[in-house]
């Protein structure tokens, strides 16, 4: 069995689309989406981060904070506005960065679609301006984002999950 691949293509200008296959029902992929103590498992990035704060008020107009801790103390927040919210197949939000590395405010919509007991995560990230999609790009954004997508995969995995 091959491993599952984080997909990244550039359908636009200034879209950046990030696809994963998980080996789970959707609604499991959406709680662990949506639930401070399951986000708080995989949304990780590389391995010693820890993402001490993470605040979701799951609804329209609702807010979200997170932030992460490196190994050596440094911290990393983010958060936004969720815009929509189709249980267990849509989340969209705002997102901005404390230290604005993205160019403003990007606009991130996650889908979830299921077929045979398996999950497609797409993520579309819309960014303010092409020259900032291509310098998130160039962050390394993608190698943390599968490093988290392969915590995911484990998480969903565990019998208490099921």
């Amino acid at each position: 069995m091959t491993k599952p691949e984080l997909k990244v293509t550039t359908p636009s200008d200034r879209e950046a689309v990030i696809t994963r296959v998980v080996d789970a029902p959707r609604g499991m992929v959406f709680d662990a989406h949506t639930k401070p103590a399951l986000v708080q498992r995989w949304l990780l990035g590389p391995p010693g981060w820890t993402m001490p704060v993470c605040e979701i008020d799951l609804r329209v107009g609702g807010k979200y904070r997170y932030e992460w801790r490196t190994e050596d103390g440094q911290s990393m927040g983010m958060g936004g506005t969720f815009k929509e919210i189709v249980r267990p197949s849509r989340i969209v939000a705002t997102q901005l960065f404390d230290q604005d590395w993205t160019g403003g405010e990007t606009i991130v919509s996650t889908d979830i679609v299921e077929k045979n007991g398996k999950s497609t995560i797409t993520t579309t990230v819309r960014y303010s301006s092409r020259e900032a999609r291509d310098a998130a790009l160039q962050t390394g954004m993608t190698s943390g984002m599968e490093m988290g997508y392969e915590l995911l995969e484990a998480l969903l995995q565990e019998p208490a999950n099921g």
